[in-house]
């Protein structure tokens, strides 16, 4: 029985070892000293480029043409997802809501980018009427195919249309991304991140004016 009781013992803090260095290098990569200090394109870092140096337009829920630079001068938040989304892009856009409603006044210069990867389906009125339902601070924007997989690329977004008997979906990267007012990276909030952790990253780019 004592034995058995060690080997779980050594068991328990074996796998608590293992998360522990686990976290530790995603931290070291994305937020510590292992962090890139300004990636230069999609390929190099596996993180976006700065908005400085992207090149492609899409139309916000305002029908207004919008290319990435006319979103520096603000802190931003960036998040892909779509309308018929059954659950990560909703959770993600009442999750963001939250954080905004955390930092109050704060967050009044944040700017927060949703991004579909549904072209086919998510129209103008489509993502007006989405995005209704969150936090007013939050724009939805869309563009043709070949915008959406631009603006992607520069993101380092991976997205795939999935076909089914109903229809189909469109499986996508779910992190948001942080960006300062001057256009560079910040970090990555990662899906189901908890709100204590979330909320300092977003004020680490809020502190850059």
């Amino acid at each position: 029985m004592i034995r058995a009781a060690r080997r779980s013992i050594l068991l328990v803090f074996s796998v608590v070892g293992v998360v522990t260095v686990m976290l530790f290098l995603g931290w070291w990569q994305v937020d510590g000293p292992g962090r890139p200090e300004t990636p230069m394109s999609p390929s190099s870092s596996g993180l976006p480029i700065p908005l400085y140096k992207m090149d492609f337009q899409l139309t916000d829920h305002f029908a207004q043409t919008v290319e990435p630079e006319s979103w520096i001068g603000s802190p931003t938040l960036v998040f892909f997802g779509f309308t018929y989304c059954p659950d990560v892009c909703p959770m993600t856009l009442a999750n963001i809501s939250g954080w905004l409603e955390e930092l109050g006044d704060e967050a009044s210069s944040l700017r927060v980018v949703f991004i579909s990867v549904d072209p086919d389906r998510d129209t103008v009125q489509a993502m007006a009427d989405y995005v209704s339902n969150f936090h007013p601070a939050i724009t939805g924007y869309r563009g043709t195919a070949k915008q959406t997989a631009k603006a992607a690329e520069a993101f380092n977004v991976k997205y795939q249309r999935i076909s089914s008997e109903s229809g189909y979906a469109v499986n996508h990267s779910a992190s948001v991304f942080i960006f300062d007012s001057k256009g560079d990276f910040v970090s990555i909030i990662d899906y189901h991140e908890p709100r204590e952790f979330a909320v300092p990253k977003i004020r680490r780019g809020l502190q850059v004016q």
